[in-house]
């Protein structure tokens, strides 16, 4: 019994203690965005044809991707999006193994965002 509670206890804890990873994109606000490093992880080609105001782009097919972070701080908070979310999904992942502690996907991507903006004019 006393495993259970134990058991129990630490799965409470950790759940408590995990940082959202993801956030949609259409949920940011501006303002967020100006306390953050965003970062757009679409091929040079789709960063030029549109893209968030003051996103870095650093694509995801590069091979150098990850080295291209490195005068990112790694304790900076980090939202990548791409054009629907599994490119900015993988690059979360490979983020956070590499010790980016605040690292959040903005699901829905580019495309989202777009949407969005379009139903609100």
């Amino acid at each position: 019994m006393r495993s259970v509670i134990v058991l129990v206890f630490v799965l409470v804890f950790n759940v408590g203690c995990t940082q959202k990873k993801v956030k949609h994109i259409t949920e940011v606000s501006q303002n967020e965005l100006e306390n953050v490093v965003l970062v757009d992880v679409r091929t040079p080609e789709e960063y030029e044809a549109g893209h968030l105001d003051k996103a870095l782009n650093i694509n995801w097919f590069d091979t150098d991707f990850a080295e291209q972070f490195k005068d990112i701080d790694k304790q900076e908070t980090i939202y990548l999006y791409c054009k629907v979310g599994g490119r900015s999904q993988k690059a979360t992942e490979k983020l956070k193994v590499l010790g980016y502690s605040k690292v959040v996907n903005l699901a829905g991507g580019y495309d989202a965002w777009k949407a969005h903006m379009k139903s609100t004019d």
